[in-house]
């Protein structure tokens, strides 16, 4: 969980590099003949729904794709809802969905029958970090403020838009551990989204909300309901978010990245995916993509089909440790 933006860059160029010759090849093979499903499995205004629309959107105004590119939201179980409905779905070449840690997460946890293993790994995208919100008005002004009313109080409550035992819940205990407490102790509540946690939060049901960076960007600024307290990367970023402490600035030495990236149906024919590979890989080049990444705060993290399944299979044996360590681990 502790990767930094050097080693995201060196992981990123080799990979977009294999992109070559032969997948251009093997995707003029294959091409969509009618509009594809882009799934977010979750409600509008999460991270999976701001990448299923941004990337819908970049393809659309690049003129890249051949066929329009639908965002979709099938909102349930941290995404189990959705991949229950995308696995029976086999060999569909015209559906896609977003992905993020959640994917390895929430099987683990118990709370889906489905994991990495049953989809087609298409291309991972981007990486984005952590970031911890509390009301505008709130008595906490650091990261410590909130970790010390925490320990107080082991009932005041933290959301986020991931189930538990999913990315905000094991990115949130991880930063309380870091900081001195249980990581078992924190009182994680589970919304069905970014957006909802962060509704939830403006209404004073909750402490504070742990989301991604990126899809916090347009709620904060001049006259915003919500303050961030901090962000788990490695450094300070950019995109409207650098006045935003890190962890580490304020003595709690612990990092966290969520990546993104696009996964399809079971057994998803080859053609389509080196269709999609090439797709993906051209897109993060072009001048619109770059414009958007730098506004959501995202990091460039290219992986192409096969790179991006040893990488989940990597993720899952670490995240079996992690949630071990939570006693969250399904047995």
């Amino acid at each position: 969980m502790k990767t930094s933006l050097k080693r995201l860059t060196l992981l990123a160029l080799p990979a977009a590099l294999l992109v070559g010759a032969t997948a251009s090849a093997q995707a003029q093979e294959w091409a969509p003949t009618k509009s594809i499903e882009f799934v977010a499995p979750a409600n509008p205004g999460g991270g999976w729904d701001t990448l299923v629309r941004t990337v819908s959107r970049v393809l659309q105004e690049e003129g890249l794709a051949e066929r329009n590119f639908a965002a979709i939201n099938v909102p349930g179980g941290g995404g189990a809802v959705a991949w229950a409905q995308i696995a029976r779905d086999n060999g569909n070449p015209h559906k896609l969905f977003a992905t993020s840690p959640p994917i390895i997460l929430v099987p683990l946890s118990g709370a889906s029958r489905y994991d990495h293993t049953d989809f087609t790994p298409i291309a991972r995208l981007i990486t984005d970090y952590s970031i911890i919100l509390v009301s505008a008005d709130s008595e906490y002004e650091t990261l410590n403020d909130l970790f010390d009313a925490l320990k107080e109080n082991p009932n005041l409550s933290v959301g986020g838009g991931s189930a538990p035992g999913s990315m905000d819940h094991i990115s949130m205990a991880g930063a309380a551990a870091a900081a001195g407490l249980e990581a078992a102790s924190v009182n994680y509540v589970p919304f069905s989204g970014g957006g909802d946690a962060m509704t939830n939060l403006m209404g004073g049901h909750i402490e504070a909300v742990i989301t991604g960076a990126g899809e916090s960007v347009g709620q904060l600024g001049e006259g915003s309901q919500l303050r961030a307290l901090g962000v788990s990367a490695p450094e300070r970023l950019g995109g409207g978010l650098e006045d935003v402490p890190t962890y580490q600035e304020q003595g709690i030495d612990y990092t966290f990245d969520i990546w993104r990236g696009v996964m399809g149906t079971p057994d998803m024919p080859a053609e389509a995916v080196a269709y999609y590979e090439d797709l993906f890989a051209e897109m993060l080049e072009t001048d619109g993509w770059q414009r958007a990444r730098d506004q959501l705060g995202w990091i460039d993290a290219y992986q192409d089909s096969e790179a991006f399944g040893d990488f989940l299979d990597a993720q899952q044996e670490q995240f079996s440790s992690v949630l071990g360590d939570l006693g969250l681990l399904r047995q």
